[in-house]
């Protein structure tokens, strides 16, 4: 047969698929690039951006948080995110993400190394990422340049990568007081985070305790001197909201806690000490979302906001996993936070991912006894030699599942991989505006380029 007659008959079976036609690899071709022309095709529409990043979430972690708070047979917030993609998250040269590293590829678009923090790679040898014109690639920096508001939410302290990668550049990723420094000058609406001893000179007593600081800058003054208003509590900020005049564009910093505004130990070191998983007088995730989106609002222009609680991913790499499934039910409200937003502002996407598996954590369920009582406790591992959690670490009461569709409540433990992040089954999940463009399988530089197009690219 001549060789253009196959191509088009190969090419008609692949586009009317039909049946008892086998696909050779030239069809398999073929048919790859009509899919990739047809999403080509796919208007992008212009408006705002929320992110969202439950740091070392991926389904497995979700689906532990499914069962204890909802029951296996309800919806998380995080379920009801219509698209969904495979996330690719390898790095430049590491199979597994670091936070650094996966924040700036979420940030910039470029695939970089595992030490980079804003940059090409850690170091002296990293360069900063830059157009042909020698500006700022990080989709933050670039919607701060066009006139439009960005906010940045994060659970640990300001210096964070997960949000931090946004706006700052580095060599190394334990520059604290220098990612801080670029924080506060580098102009975003609204920022909600830990670390207030990074904003403090050394010795200078702050509301939660002394800064630490080696520079001398005290970079809450500074942040006055640029007008931001400054709240430490849940309820400063809930005074501060009820406040404003709405549509009146405000700057407001949070910082609500010397550290994190969680405890990221082991259940038995909290239980030792005396301490909650979360500072008990910091807004949660949920009420920080919602409080840095109306005053994003308030500047009437699209705007980016960047979401992160990082509990899940530091108590993952506890092994903690109570604080786990805690974090988790935090990040599933501000995502509801987040889709109750778009169903009255429509012109918003909203897309939420991790960048790695924090401990690999994987649920294991126990029958039920033949008289309805659930296992005593956890065993303190398993079989195979793995760490086993129950409701208070190991070798207590299991976990116990909100109701099933038939009212029962099923026990459950929690085995952990590893300490560290691992590559595990991350996914993409998106819903409002342009939500169709998550699909199939989606590399990490992505994140940014949606971004990109929706809130930026003319």
């Amino acid at each position: 047969m001549h060789q253009s007659i196959a191509r088009r008959l190969c090419l008609y079976a692949c586009m009317t698929a039909l049946p008892g036609i086998t696909l050779s690899l030239g069809c398999q071709q073929l048919k790859s690039s009509s899919i990739a022309h047809h999403e080509a095709m796919m208007p992008i529409e212009k408006g705002s951006v929320i992110f969202i990043h439950p740091d070392g979430a991926g389904p497995n972690q979700w689906g532990a948080a499914r069962m204890l708070h909802v029951g296996p047979d309800n919806d998380l917030n995080w379920d009801k995110f219509p698209a969904i993609a495979l996330y690719r998250g390898h790095l430049g040269d590491n199979l597994t993400g670091t936070s650094n590293a996966g924040a700036t590829i979420h940030a910039t678009g470029v695939k970089v190394d595992h030490d980079a923090f804003g940059r090409s790679r850690g170091g002296p040898a990293g360069t900063k990422l830059l157009d042909e014109q020698g500006k700022p690639i990080s989709v933050a920096l670039q919607a701060m340049s066009r006139g439009l508001p960005v906010g940045l939410v994060q659970t640990g302290i300001a210096p964070e990568p997960g949000t931090a990668c946004f706006v700052t550049d580095v060599k190394l990723r334990n520059e604290f007081d220098e990612i801080t420094r670029q924080l506060v000058e580098g102009g975003v609406a609204v920022h909600f985070c830990g670390g207030e001893r990074f904003f403090l000179p050394e010795g200078v007593q702050g509301r939660f305790g002394p800064g630490s600081r080696k520079d001398n800058l005290n970079l809450i003054d500074r942040a006055k001197e640029l007008g931001y208003e400054i709240v430490y509590t849940s309820d400063e900020l809930k005074n501060l909201m009820a406040s404003r005049t709405p549509g009146k564009p405000i700057k407001v910093l949070g910082i609500f806690a010397r550290d994190h505004t969680f405890n990221d130990q082991s259940e038995e070191t909290l239980r030792e000490q005396g301490l909650p998983l979360f500072v008990p007088t910091a807004p949660d995730v949920g009420e920080m979302t919602e409080a840095a989106l109306a005053i994003l609002s308030d500047y009437n222009r699209r705007f980016l906001l960047v979401v992160e609680e990082e509990g899940s991913d530091n108590f993952g790499n506890k092994n903690n996993a109570t604080g786990v499934l805690e974090s988790l039910r935090r990040a599933d409200r501000a995502m509801g936070v987040a889709l109750d937003y778009i169903e009255k502002n429509p012109k918003t996407l909203v897309m939420t991912t991790a960048d790695s598996d924090a401990g690999g954590m994987q649920v294991y369920g126990y029958d039920l006894r033949e008289d309805a009582k659930p296992v005593e406790k956890v065993p303190d591992r398993d079989a195979n030699g793995a760490p086993v959690d129950g409701i208070d670490g190991a070798s207590t009461a299991p976990f116990v599942a909100a109701p099933d569709r038939a009212g029962k409540r099923l026990p459950f433990g929690i085995v952990w991989a590893s300490r560290d992040d691992v590559a595990g089954g991350i996914l993409v999940r998106a819903a409002g505006l342009n939500h169709q463009h998550v699909r199939g399988s989606f590399d990490n530089t992505k994140i940014a380029e949606l971004i990109r197009e929706t809130l930026i690219s003319e």
